[in-house]
């Protein structure tokens, strides 16, 4: 199920797919707004834990339109961790109808009639299915990915500025601040801070990590390479 227009579920070499980037925003949630028949509230406190694993999704049911089921809409927003423009970097949003009554407390015994769930990026609008959301797994580095970012920024400044020498071809108008935005396990995203606007460049791995314990050996790769490219550019013609 997928919205007009959109890309296809298979994503370009080196990128999550949709799915898999709404199990991810999921399983690295802190907080969710909760609509259940018009009834807001937030629910603050799920420590990390994937919802996925609280809420049971259920195919819709024929015949299931003719009985009353309360609507439920869960909300979820992906901030990035680093202090960036434009922080918000997706939009979750999972419907159905209730088969059995949401509270905040006990939610594993809460189960839900799919409806659908739609990632919103700045790249666009998808609907993904149940099949494809329950195939997709969280990425490995979602729940650290937060700590990696900001431990990135804050202790080790010059390698985020020296990645900037991976990036071809540089945005024509000079470059004021570069900030690590994503990291997924198919590479690192950075954000490029202009006078007008910004720019978005992913930086692949070498090759996609399976669990977290491999992240250090592979930004390594990637500070050795700008090294690499910076000594190269230094060198007489």
């Amino acid at each position: 199920m997928r919205m007009p227009g959109a890309a296809p579920a298979t994503p370009a070499a080196g990128r999550p797919t949709d799915a898999e980037r709404i199990r991810s925003v999921l399983a690295a949630a802190h907080s969710m707004t909760v609509v259940t028949d018009g009834l807001s509230s937030e629910v603050r406190h799920l420590d990390g834990s994937d919802p996925m694993g609280r809420l049971h999704l259920h195919p819709s049911e024929p015949g299931g339109e003719c009985e009353y089921r309360p609507s439920i809409r869960l909300e979820f927003t992906d901030i990035a961790p680093t202090p960036a423009r434009d922080r918000v970097r997706a939009r979750v949003t999972i419907t159905g109808r209730l088969l059995t009554p949401y509270t905040d407390e006990g939610a594993d015994s809460t189960c839900m009639e799919f409806g659908r769930a739609v990632l919103e990026t700045d790249e666009g609008r998808t609907c993904v299915g149940l099949e494809e959301l329950d195939a997709a797994r969280p990425d490995p580095l979602a729940p650290y990915e937060a700590g990696m970012l900001t431990h990135l920024l804050d202790d080790h400044a010059e390698l985020v500025t020296l990645l900037l020498r991976l990036v071809r071809p540089l945005p024509a108008t000079a470059v004021l601040r570069v900030l690590p935005l994503a990291m997924d396990r198919y590479g690192i995203t950075l954000r490029l801070e202009l006078h007008r606007g910004h720019q978005d460049v992913r930086l692949p791995f070498p090759s996609p990590l399976e669990d977290v314990e491999q992240s250090g050996v592979q930004i390594q790769a990637l500070f050795s390479a700008a090294r690499r490219r910076s000594h190269h550019n230094s060198l007489p013609a």
